[in-house]
């Protein structure tokens, strides 16, 4: 099959190049790129004039639930909503039941993902068995099975000793740790800790709760030479760190979820349980702090940190209600709304934070658009306005702080080795 784009924006954040042409692709691969080409037969042609050409985004924090939580998400649905969204690679967290914690797991997803997905999926495994944070998992059985990382996000590995022996082993297999830092001990509540939670009743989670365990890790990446990488930063503390980390040489990378450079705790007011998430919404000078640290290169990626729920989980009290937002299918155009046209960041650095950024943390080999390459495409309409509808969900997850908002710039068309799989 042949499919023709004529007269697309294209952006190769990979080699920095950003020209005006079509790209005529054939058997799932980039055939050809420049000025004026012409189709084969039995090919399809699409006009895309003005809108913007990507390598393929990757979203390396992905929650699809499944096995175990298929009612909340499942591989078929958490990959079509992805597709929709723009992401041609999700990483999937391994926070399921039973939890990827061996090889039959992670064939299972890996399996299921080429049966019923649309698009890549990369397992991540646990760092110990069964997430509980006490021995550490079989790496190399792992690795070998099909993992591109390790972590037990949703939960902090606790003890010190295990998460320095993890590192250590993590390095053997050349795995990178994917760490959730939260100290449970001096987190506990509902929302950032400060003005808001005070004047909401709620209980609050200080940010020096994710601040202690950045600094022991980074301290333990230091020592065992690890890949360590950050999940969700949401702290002027953390992003600090980070920075000051990588200026000593540290192997540390970071990424950051859209709702926390877009919107703050200040969103909690009035009690709607889609804001609760963790790290929760922090205050205005947090979000400073990791808008900073993208634009500087301290945060290497943006990740959606997708966590859909069903509805029982979130229709009730906020103190009850289950943590998370359903966001792969909004990330790419709060990233748009909020950092390209708020004039935060010019448009190639923003792509480079959906491609080259995560694609490097993991390890991947990553072509970019040149002849020869692999046909995963996301294409953009920068200037289209739309308002956020969780009734439009492709994901079971309606759980969005989105929801009835207008946002600027969107993904039109994904396409996943020469297939559209969302338009």
């Amino acid at each position: 099959m042949q499919l023709l784009l004529k007269n697309g924006r294209i952006i190769d954040p990979v080699a920095g190049i950003e020209q005006t042409g079509d790209i005529l692709i054939s058997d799932g691969k980039i055939k050809a790129i420049g000025q004026g080409l012409e189709l084969e037969e039995n090919a399809k042609t699409i006009d895309i004039m003005g809108q913007i050409v990507s390598p393929g985004f990757i979203d390396m924090h992905v929650h699809l639930r499944e096995p175990g939580y298929e009612y909340k998400e499942t591989i078929a649905s958490g990959t079509k909503a992805a597709a929709v969204g723009g992401f041609t690679t999700v990483v999937a967290m391994p926070n399921t039941n039973p939890a990827l914690d061996n090889e039959t797991a992670i064939e299972y997803v890996i399996s299921k993902a080429q049966k019923e997905g649309v698009i890549e999926v990369l397992p991540c495994a646990a760092i110990t068995k069964g997430r509980k944070g006490d021995e550490i998992a079989e790496y190399g059985i792992l690795k070998n099975a099909g993992v591109v990382a390790l972590s037990d996000d949703g939960d902090t590995v606790a003890n010190p000793e295990v998460m320095r022996r993890a590192m250590e082993y993590s390095l053997i297999f050349d795995l990178p740790i994917l760490a959730h830092c939260e100290d449970k001990v001096l987190s506990g509540g509902s929302m950032h800790e400060g003005y808001y939670s005070t004047i909401l009743g709620l209980k609050g989670i200080p940010s020096l709760a994710e601040d202690v365990i950045v600094a022991r890790d980074i301290v333990l990446a230091e020592y065992t030479g690890a890949r360590l990488h950050i999940a969700h930063i949401s702290t002027a503390g953390a992003v600090e760190m980070v920075r000051e980390a990588k200026k000593k040489g540290v192997k540390v990378t970071a990424e950051v979820a859209p709702h926390h450079f877009s919107i703050t705790d200040a969103e909690v007011v009035g009690y709607n349980t889609a804001t609760k998430v963790s790290p929760p919404l922090r205050s205005g000078e947090h979000v400073e702090a990791v808008i900073a640290g993208l634009l500087d290169g301290t945060i290497d990626a943006i990740a959606c940190d997708h966590a859909p729920h069903a509805l029982v989980d979130k229709n009730v009290e906020y103190e009850y209600a289950a943590f998370g937002i359903s966001g792969i299918e909004t990330s790419v155009a709060v990233s748009l709304h909020y950092l390209y046209h708020g004039k935060q960041m010019p448009l190639m650095e923003l792509l480079h934070k959906f491609t080259v950024g995560p694609a490097a943390i993991l390890g991947m080999k990553y072509e970019g658009l040149v002849p020869g390459a692999e046909a995963n495409l996301t294409i953009l309409d920068i200037d289209l306005i739309k308002k956020v509808d969780i009734n439009n969900f492709v994901s079971k997850g309606k759980n969005s702080p989105y929801h009835g908002k207008e946002l600027k710039g969107w993904p039109v068309m994904t396409i996943y080795k020469g297939q559209i799989v969302a338009e």
